[in-house]
């Protein structure tokens, strides 16, 4: 598919909103400095960036450069993903050796190999709800889930008819056993910090 067919995926009408005009609105408003901000189903959301969060993201950035090169890695950078106006900036994103950037210098969903998202608070529900959904209709073969408030990983593999047909999930000290998917690595997390 094409970033025109892209484009024409998600913005039905003409007048219908798309992705690349409200994250234009969103780079007009005052959003505060340490706040991601995304847009899930066409609702924008902003947390904190908290320093467990930070930790958890540096360290599983940290383990995975034993696989990728960082021009193949990301944090907190916009990637949309089929499905009416989501673009999500991932906590951890990991791109196949084949990705290029679209013509707007954004990563394309159907490259990325391998996702993490850190929960927060109050956006818990889009990572175990909808955001999970979307990785598993978009074909993302290994999302992780990491929440430091109940100090477990939760691992989904095997993206199938819009679904996740294989998952895991551990207290943190548990390795997270990536061998046998594209990642091709172990993840420690007895370092992972809690909140």
């Amino acid at each position: 598919m094409t970033v025109l067919e892209d484009r024409i995926e998600m913005a039905e009408g003409g007048d219908e909103l798309t992705l690349d005009m409200m994250f234009e609105w969103l780079e007009k408003m005052p959003v505060p400095e340490g706040y991601k901000a995304e847009i899930v189903g066409g609702h924008v959301f902003m947390t904190p960036q908290r320093d467990t969060h930070f930790q958890i993201i540096f360290d599983i950035l940290e383990q995975l450069r034993a696989a990728y090169p960082r021009k193949r890695l990301a944090s907190d950078v916009r990637i949309d993903f089929p499905g009416r106006l989501n673009g999500f900036a991932c906590d951890v994103a990991a791109f196949a050796e084949r990705s290029v950037k679209d013509v707007r210098g954004h990563w394309q969903y159907r490259d990325v190999e391998f996702v993490t998202e850190v929960i927060s608070r109050d956006t818990a529900a889009n990572d175990y709800g909808p955001k999970k959904d979307t990785y598993a209709a978009a074909g993302v073969p290994v999302y992780l889930i990491v929440d430091p408030y109940t100090a477990e990983w939760h691992l989904h593999t095997l993206p199938k008819d819009g679904a996740y047909h294989a998952a895991v999930g551990f207290p943190f000290g548990e390795e997270i056993d990536l061998t046998g998917t594209s990642v091709g690595l172990v993840l420690r997390s007895d370092e992972f910090p809690r909140d």
